[in-house]
């Protein structure tokens, strides 16, 4: 009569086996995790990014819009820094900051220098200023208002990507005058603009746990301003 059963040694193979399966498994799906989450982290970064860009470009390429032609246009003081009333349209031009202005409802008339409306309504965008600050973040105001965060936040805890041009030494914003010649910043005669460049970089907040390093991305579009000529 034979003995049915395992030996010890049997027994403990096949308890090593498995611990190894199941460790090989465990670490396949860690790895499948971490690289969701890298992925994941990397769309949204795209999404805020890419929003951002195509609003900057939208708004800017609306600089100096006047159909009625009337003048004058405001000396606008946004945030502390002053503009030019002979740089209509554009008031501020340099690689970390724009201030626009654009006569959005077609009445003719912009915001005051003391932020008050005019006798007809006057719509609550016709000034916008773009700014990048140091804290890896954009602000943007709008008709010399208080400036709220636009991609990134101060605080690292609310923010998905951080802007970081300035790691990289890419300006914001490049301007270039009807000939495609670059023009040095702060622009001196802002008259001459007609297309802005405008170049976000960005990397994700949050370390990628697949490669131990924060996701960068670069992209790049033109604002033609069209609308945007000088003021005699």
């Amino acid at each position: 009569m034979s003995n049915k059963g395992f030996t010890i040694i049997e027994i403990l193979t096949a308890m090593a086996v498995g611990t190894v399966v199941m460790a090989a498994v465990y670490a396949v799906i860690d790895l499948s995790q971490r690289t969701s989450a890298g992925i994941e982290r990397r769309v949204v970064a795209q999404q805020d990014q890419k929003a951002a860009l195509e609003l900057m470009a939208m708004e800017i390429a609306m600089a100096s819009y006047d159909p009625k032609r009337e003048e004058p246009w405001v000396n606008s003081t946004c945030n502390g820094v002053s503009g030019t009333m002979a740089n209509k349209g554009i008031q501020v031009a340099t690689a970390n900051a724009i201030t626009i202005q654009m006569d959005i409802n077609d009445d003719g008339e912009i915001i005051n220098t003391n932020n008050l409306p005019n006798t007809n309504p006057v719509d609550t965008n016709e000034i916008i200023r773009y700014n990048y600050v140091s804290d890896l973040y954009i602000t943007r105001s709008v008709n010399c208002g208080t400036a709220q965060a636009f991609l990134g936040a101060p605080d690292a805890s609310e923010r998905a990507v951080r802007v970081i041009n300035a790691a990289l030494n890419v300006p914001l914003f490049r301007y270039f005058d009807g000939n495609g010649i670059e023009l040095a910043s702060p622009v001196a005669t802002i008259s001459r603009i007609r297309r802005i460049l405008i170049t976000l970089a960005v990397e994700t907040e949050n370390i990628d746990p697949s490669t131990g390093q924060r996701r960068r991305l670069v992209y790049s579009t033109s604002a033609i301003v069209r609308n945007h000529a000088p003021v005699f």
